[in-house]
């Protein structure tokens, strides 16, 4: 498909990954974002997150040209990839910054344009809030403006090699529109490209990360049983995986990101008589930092420590060897604590350069030895290349890192 230029909106994590790989496989892009910082930091050639092969990426594209600005440009495909969180007491999406993109796209986009949403959105949210914003300009969509879903599909901590290899889906109201933007889309993406209709992409996107959501569900509810009755969930599941159509996952300390621990909702706020198992599956992961926090109280009793602030926590980021905090159980388990009055606990994440809660700690030597018990919340690398510097501390490892075990009292989950 070719365009003049192609305007992405939101440079996120999903956006901004997605322009520098469209930018360096010869597409002229602009990234457009609203904070001033943001844009600012990449005009400088600076990058806003760390991951894996991004520096290398953003390279490539400042040599294919890529733009930045606060502006949205007159162009003719717009690919919008801001946030979409969703309302905690309802469990409704909340399409605000969508709606925001689309009507400043509006007012600038020419006749004929593709509007694209890759954020990740619930089945209607194109009908009930995007096609309005046509109606009310007097605009027809598949005619003046065509709308499209692309969900995203990738992972912080895996996103190039995603962007290059995950199969994609395009959701249009024509086949002939989705056709073209697939053809944009293979410019870089070696895996499949489905073309459908726009409801059944959106569904198709939070169906994905549902169905992983249920998974982890059920293997954290396993150790919550095998532990009430003195049984290793671990072993368990190592056993029952040898049987061909058996693959449970292994149980942790919570779900977080933005897309399994949020998405889900979407289906619950949405048909709140019909997702029983999608809800029960989000109760359960979202329970399971307090779980650790009643394991953590039990580990104390057993080595008569009394002193909780010489608990630490290892890990704020969500998955390993990502900087991304969203949704992390750590912070989940901090707000915990701070419902029961608890002053902030002791962290340290070798990841997370800036400070994210109180109690933080900016090197693991001092972290170390400010406490007796260590929690790993989250599996670092940067953990088993210093796994020596713990020696002697009681450890409660949620994430079973498979680290030696030396003199070091180890629990698991």
């Amino acid at each position: 498909m070719e365009h003049s230029i192609v305007n992405v909106i939101g440079l996120g994590y999903i956006g901004l990954p997605t322009a520098l790989m469209m930018a360096s496989h010869g597409v002229k892009v602009v990234g457009t974002d609203y904070n001033g910082d943001l844009v600012a930091s990449l005009k400088r050639g600076e990058l806003t997150f760390e991951e894996a092969g991004l520096e290398e990426l953003f390279r490539s594209a400042m040599d294919g040209g890529i733009e930045f600005s606060r502006d949205y440009i007159k162009t003719d495909l717009y690919i919008v990839s801001v946030a979409t969180p969703y309302d905690k007491e309802s469990k409704r999406i909340d399409p605000s910054y969508v709606i925001a993109a689309v009507e400043q796209v509006l007012d600038v986009c020419e006749k004929g344009a593709v509007i694209a949403v890759e954020s990740t959105v619930s089945p209607g949210t194109i009908d009930k809030y995007v096609r309005p914003l046509l109606e009310k300009r007097k605009l027809k969509a598949g005619e003046d403006v065509h709308l499209v879903h692309a969900p995203e599909r990738i992972i912080p901590g895996n996103m190039i090699y995603e962007l290059i290899h995950n199969s994609r889906t395009i959701g249009a109201d024509s086949r002939e529109i989705g056709e073209k933007v697939k053809a944009m889309y293979a410019s870089f993406c070696q895996g499949s490209i489905e073309v459908t209709d726009i409801r059944t992409a959106e569904m198709t996107k939070v169906v994905e990360n549902t169905y992983r959501d249920i998974n982890i569900a059920f293997a954290n509810e396993l150790a919550k049983i095998c532990y009430s009755d003195g049984m290793d969930v671990h072993e368990i599941i190592r056993i029952s995986n040898k049987h061909p159509r058996v693959n449970i996952l292994s149980p942790g300390p919570g779900v977080g990101g933005h897309c399994i621990s949020v998405d889900p909702w979407f289906l619950v706020g949405d048909y709140p008589g019909l997702a029983k198992l999608i809800r029960q599956a989000r109760e359960i992961n979202d329970s399971m930092p307090e779980f650790v926090l009643r394991r953590v109280y039990e580990i104390m009793l057993e080595n008569g420590l009394t002193d909780i602030s010489r608990v630490g926590f290892y890990g704020l980021t969500y998955k390993e060897n990502v900087d991304d905090v969203r949704e992390s159980p750590t912070l989940q388990l901090i707000e915990k604590m701070k419902e029961h009055l608890a002053a902030a606990p002791k962290t340290y994440d070798p990841m997370c350069k800036a400070r994210i809660c109180d109690g933080q700690y900016p090197d693991f030597a001092s972290f170390l030895e400010s406490i007796d018990l260590m929690v790993i919340m989250v599996n670092h690398a940067h953990l088993k290349e210093n796994w020596a510097m713990a020696a002697g501390k009681v450890v409660f490892d949620t994430r079973q890192c498979g680290l030696d075990e030396g003199n070091n009292k180890m629990y698991f989950l």
